[in-house]
């Protein structure tokens, strides 16, 4: 008897905790049973429930539960290509923010709530309404904002124009499968990866053309100030050299005048001291041998003087 009532309370409590299902907050809650979207009668008209977050109660066993996430969330797919009016590639990287508006038409168009059909039908529907814009455009206009023959509007440079008509048409487009989209935003808009890369070997080439002539314009200054400075160099030295010799040649003017005047002064003891210099140059050596005559001027002043 102990083991029926055990088995009966296990049962009970099995069915009890199948019984009740929990909506968490930020998510939404729809109900299918026997494959059919449980609904309910709201002012005569017959709609599907929508269980909001907290504890609810349903057949068990019998009901299955499918979670929706009721918050904003974002949709970042790969890049793709897009033409523009003038026929170039572009490969456009963007986002989208959107969250579920109509739960029931969600749950239907994306067949049961699955996100990636929703995202892959959302996606789909970007991109078309993105390759609209980018085909009604040349690069030129989608970098700058400003279409051909218009004003310039800072405050609508840039890719705002572009956005904000993808993000109307793209909420028209979304509003069969229940999704409101919040906001469209193109991040990054680059070329095809083969025509990046000729392009920037071209960009290489150029500036390395226009290095090698700013290179050969600076050898060619640097030529210009090495051949000034040189000059400039020679023209001092030589400068220097011509001042020298003129100092020089007004030192032996000055010393010959002094020589001058000091032999006006005493004639007889000049002519001395040249000859005692002429004696110390003549036997200042070893070995040197003069053939003079006894009466010869050169001895003059090494004769025994006389006494008057």
């Amino acid at each position: 008897m102990s083991r029926l009532i055990l088995v009966i309370l296990v049962v009970v409590i099995a069915v009890m905790s199948s019984s009740l299902m929990v909506v968490n907050e930020g998510e939404r809650a729809i109900v299918s049973r026997f494959n059919a979207i449980v609904k309910e009668n709201v002012d005569g008209t017959e709609r599907t429930k929508v269980f909001e977050p907290g504890l609810h109660f349903k057949m068990p066993f019998i009901d299955t539960v499918r979670n929706l996430d009721a918050r904003v969330q974002t949709l970042d797919g790969a890049a793709d290509r897009f033409v523009t009016s003038e026929k170039k590639d572009l490969m456009v990287d963007s986002y989208v923010k959107w969250r579920i508006q109509d739960f029931e038409k969600y749950y239907l168009s994306t067949n049961g709530g699955i996100k990636s059909n929703a995202e892959a039908l959302l996606q789909r529907k970007v991109n078309s309404d993105l390759r609209t814009e980018f085909g009604q455009r040349t690069i030129k206009e989608i970098v700058s904002g400003v279409r051909a023959g218009e004003a310039i509007d800072k405050e609508n440079s840039g890719r705002d124009e572009l956005q904000r008509n993808a993000l109307e048409n793209v909420r028209k487009s979304a509003e069969d499968l229940g999704i409101e989209v919040v906001d469209v935003r193109v991040k990054q808009i680059n070329l095809p990866t083969n025509v990046s890369s000729s392009i920037f070997q071209r960009m290489r080439a150029e500036r390395q053309a226009v290095a090698k002539e700013h290179r050969a314009k600076g050898r060619e200054e640097a030529e210009k100030i090495r051949a000034t400075a040189d000059a400039n160099v020679v023209v001092r030295l030589s400068n220097a050299q011509r001042n020298a010799q003129v100092i020089r040649g007004d030192g032996d003017a000055v010393a010959a005048k002094i020589y001058a005047d000091a032999y006006k002064k005493d004639p007889e003891f000049y002519a001395f001291l040249r000859s005692l210099d002429a004696y110390k140059a003549s036997f200042s050596g070893s070995g040197n041998m003069m053939v003079l005559e006894p009466d010869s001027e050169f001895f003059r002043y090494m004769k025994e003087s006389k006494p008057k």
